[in-house]
């Protein structure tokens, strides 16, 4: 059965930083491509960030220069560094594990992100 664990949301004013985790068990991280995703209030989930393995990366434009996302697959984790934060970056943030074969997709339980101006 696998799991997924996330933390690291919370509170904080523009401009200041926060750190996601997600950390998997039952299947092999190396096996899959890392996502993370949010949802502003009242939008769709939208793309934030990607890491393959071994570690190429890409990020929504919004994001770019400003988050950075790390895997540690001996850990079976994911991090989201998040820095300069502002108020549009509020949202839930959800990570994501899309298998390099097949079909397998699990998801983080969601973290609250809050930024306040």
């Amino acid at each position: 059965q696998v799991q997924v664990q996330e933390s690291g949301g919370g509170s904080v004013q523009a401009g200041g930083s926060l750190r996601l985790s997600c950390t998997f068990s039952g299947i092999r991280l190396s096996m899959y491509e890392m996502y993370w995703y949010r949802q502003p209030p009242g939008n769709e989930r939208e793309f934030v960030a990607r890491i393959s393995n071994p570690g190429a990366t890409t990020y929504a434009d919004a994001v770019k220069g400003r988050f950075t996302i790390v895997r540690d697959n001996a850990k079976s984790s994911v991090y989201l560094q998040m820095d300069s934060l502002s108020p549009e970056d509020t949202g839930v943030y959800y990570c994501n594990a899309k298998a390099r074969k097949g079909w397998s997709d699990y998801w983080g339980q969601g973290t609250q992100v809050t930024v306040s101006s």
